[in-house]
């Protein structure tokens, strides 16, 4: 995978002199190694004037910031579905794809950094009017998987944080990680997660590496189910619970992943002895 970039546009909690919310463009590198140190990631920032907030601006400071970069992002991904023509008016005109995603994990972050340590210290600055910096939407009614790709049989696991360090040693077809340290994790940290196994496991793995993959969830009601997430809001029902063991095993899944900061990873194998993985994603369900 190329350079992926990960952009928010939209008003802050910063009033101007005219008594208008000051906007923002924040640009920044999706880090795509678990080793990767997210100190070295590209970031960009600049205040949009409130009557110039179109895509012929948000166009131009893209380019000021590629400008500012190493090299150019090979896509953009954008959490924020109520800016979605105006983000992907001004990337497609540069020549860059836009993608609406729940994978936005490191402008995450950042926003939550800047609601705590920068915003507050700007002129203008109204606190009552602070909110999460992530925006949840309802998903979609979840689907069934195509019958071609579902797993003849699966398994939750787990993995201490520190065993991620060695994934570039990992045997892996398709997939996408993330370093732990972005959520400051620590090395003893155990990270829950899913393995599907199937005979047909490469075009399992293909499939959903054009998925956008989010978060695995576990739904209770109306019927007990592990569900995936993956897009802007689409979510497909990975497998039904139906045994009350599994059931308890599904609860420990939850209950780790909030231990974990909600950090967990989905994997996709041909059968339980196999040493390498058709798939491998590291996920967080962000909230």
């Amino acid at each position: 995978m190329g350079i992926v970039w990960e952009l928010d546009f939209y008003s802050r909690s910063i009033l101007d002199e005219n008594q208008k919310k000051v906007w923002e463009v924040l640009l920044c590198e999706s880090p795509l190694d678990t080793r990767q140190s997210t100190e070295e990631l590209f970031r960009y920032a600049s205040w949009c004037p409130n009557q110039q907030v179109n895509s012929i601006w948000l166009q131009s400071a893209i380019a000021e910031a590629i400008a500012q970069s190493k090299q150019p992002p090979e896509k953009i991904r954008f959490f924020r579905r109520q800016m979605s023509n105006m983000i992907v008016k001004a990337c497609e005109d540069l020549g860059i794809p836009a993608q609406a995603s729940r994978r936005t994990y490191t402008i995450d972050r950042w926003l939550q950094q800047r609601a705590k340590d920068f915003y507050p210290s700007q002129p203008g600055y109204q606190a009552s009017a602070e909110v999460s910096s992530f925006v949840r939407y309802e998903p979609e009614t979840p689907q069934a998987l195509p019958d071609a790709l579902e797993g003849q049989k699966w398994a939750f696991v787990s993995l201490e944080a520190a065993a991620f360090e060695e994934m570039d040693e990992w045997d892996i077809a398709f997939g996408e990680v993330f370093p732990l340290s972005l959520m400051e994790l620590a090395p003893d940290t155990r990270i829950p997660g899913i393995i599907i196994f199937s005979s047909r496991a490469t075009p399992v793995a293909a499939w959903m590496s054009g998925l956008e993959l989010a978060f695995v969830r576990f739904e209770s009601e109306p019927v007990a189910r592990l569900l995936l997430e993956t897009g802007e809001s689409d979510s497909w029902i990975l497998a039904n619970i139906k045994d009350a063991q599994t059931l308890n095993e599904a609860r420990g899944f939850e209950s780790a992943k909030e231990k974990a900061q909600r950090v967990h990873f989905l994997a996709v194998q041909s059968s339980p002895t196999s040493e390498a993985f058709a798939g491998f994603w590291l996920l967080q369900e962000l909230k």
